[in-house]
């Protein structure tokens, strides 16, 4: 049985595939197996990924009907057989050492999880930003697990400045696929599904053992999902609370970050709103107007937007907080209107 599973989904991906799929055969720790999810790609992607498995053993290929990125993850983990599980995204490449490094961690330090840092790349390559991995370099144990990495995925949600949220990036660990599967932890969702990924994970990890070192490289899509309007983002925040809600109840996060809900609604509210003023959506200024004033008198929203707005925020989130609060949604669309011309 390999050391490693990588699981790949791949959508749409004929431009890119091969530069992700090279970066891991190329790898300086060899022992893995790939599995490539098509996830039912109208283009070339899947005869792509057939010519790959025809090229390497290692490399398997599963082609299934269109479900998103959750549902061909889950599948990977559900046919992966290493003792460990990566995770890549077709439009992103691994640095050679990623597997090597990694692996060694959890070996050298009887670990069953470890982490890195990462390096954010430009569309045109031009840029390439490092960023910080979840925990600076170190071997951490549960209980500094929970508060470093699943405390403030819970409860510290809202983006600061000098105060970055910790995103949900699976592509930065190595994972116990034991622990995977003894849990039966799973991807649900098409949005912020890998955050409560990790939160599931992480409850349930022992030791963690992270490297500062940037071995993934993500492309920053100025085109992807997170990038534009989506119009199912409510029900996925929905059932992205309802799954948190949850988590909390069986951690008792209440009891030590009282204001986790809070962080989170209020998050979840600016997204919502920025996301009815995305590039996509075919909205008219007065359905857009209309959509927000929906949006805030949800039971959950319209109870923090009558509370106390967050402090600390960015001046342009502090001015939509503040119109939310004073209901002014015609004003808010013709700011947003406004800045996305100006874009």
């Amino acid at each position: 049985m390999p050391a490693i599973s990588v699981i790949v989904p791949v959508y749409k991906a004929e431009n890119c595939l091969s530069q992700c799929v090279e970066s891991i055969l190329a790898q300086t720790f060899q022992d893995f197996e790939i599995l490539l999810i098509d996830d039912g790609s109208p283009d070339r992607s899947g005869a792509l990924c057939d010519e790959y498995a025809a090229r390497d053993s290692r490399i398997r290929v599963f082609h299934k009907e269109n479900g998103g990125v959750s549902s061909a993850r889950n599948l990977g983990m559900a046919q992966a057989v290493g003792t460990y599980i990566a995770f890549a995204d077709s439009d992103d490449w691994m640095e050679p050492e990623e597997l090597e490094v990694l692996h060694g961690l959890i070996v050298e330090h009887g670990a069953d999880s470890a982490g890195c840092a990462h390096n954010n790349v430009s569309p045109d390559g031009g840029t390439v930003l490092p960023e910080v991995g979840a925990m600076p370099a170190g071997v951490y144990d549960h209980e500094q697990i929970m508060t470093g990495i699943v405390d403030r995925l819970m409860g510290h949600r809202l983006e600061q400045p000098g105060k970055p949220v910790l995103n949900g990036y699976i592509w930065r660990f190595l994972f116990s696929r034991d622990i995977i599967v003894r849990e039966r932890i799973v991807y649900e969702g098409a949005y912020l599904e890998d955050e409560l990924f990790l939160v599931e994970y992480f409850c349930h990890a022992q030791k963690l053992a992270m490297t500062d070192r940037p071995l993934y490289n993500y492309f920053f899509n100025p085109n992807s999902a997170i990038h534009r309007y989506m119009a199912g983002y409510m029900d996925t925040f929905r059932l992205f609370l309802s799954r948190k809600r949850a988590l909390a109840h069986r951690l008792g996060t209440a009891e030590h970050l009282p204001d986790w809900e809070y962080t989170t609604l209020w998050a979840g509210l600016l997204i919502a709103v920025s996301n009815i003023y995305a590039p996509g959506n075919p909205f008219t200024a007065a359905q857009q107007t209309a959509a927000v004033r929906t949006i805030a008198g949800e039971k959950d929203f319209a109870a923090v937007i009558a509370g106390p707005a967050p402090s600390g925020l960015s001046r342009n989130k502090q001015i939509v907080a503040t119109l939310l609060h004073k209901k002014c949604y015609a004003l808010l669309t013709v700011l947003y209107r406004i800045k996305n011309r100006r874009n």
